[in-house]
């Protein structure tokens, strides 16, 4: 499985450059998402009445939140030893839901490159 995030399906639903990627997790049925994500994307969806692509992300695997606040607490103080600055709480979350399970995250923001640099937050890799 790989977790799929925010920037990414924006980027998808735009057909960028991550759309032949996702597309191939979806027909090997290998991608999740988690409630953040959805939270993150579903107000616009429901802005502009797009209720068949709401139901389709809902109908994807979900992976439950474990919340670990000092966890959290010491993922930022880590970044912000190592210069990595302004990850806001809903990117750590996300970050510590793949480590927690122990899949890939699969992103477009360059933070999350940062942050796999300098603790065990595993990245999808395009295969080619």
């Amino acid at each position: 499985m790989t977790l799929v995030d925010t920037s990414v399906w924006i980027d998808y639903f735009r057909n960028g450059i991550t759309a032949d990627a996702v597309d191939t997790l979806i027909k090997k049925d290998n991608l999740c998402i988690n409630d953040i994500i959805l939270a993150e994307l579903i107000p616009s969806m429901n802005q502009r009445k797009e209720f068949e692509l709401k139901e389709l992300l809902l109908s994807i695997p979900k992976l439950q939140l474990r919340i670990n606040w000092n966890d959290l607490v010491s993922m930022q103080t880590e970044n912000l030893r190592n210069g990595i600055n302004k990850v806001g709480m809903a990117d750590l979350m996300i970050a510590q839901n793949a480590m927690q399970n122990g899949i890939p995250l699969f992103s477009c923001d360059r933070h999350f490159q940062l942050m796999s640099a300098i603790m065990p937050l595993p990245l999808f890799q395009e295969t080619i």
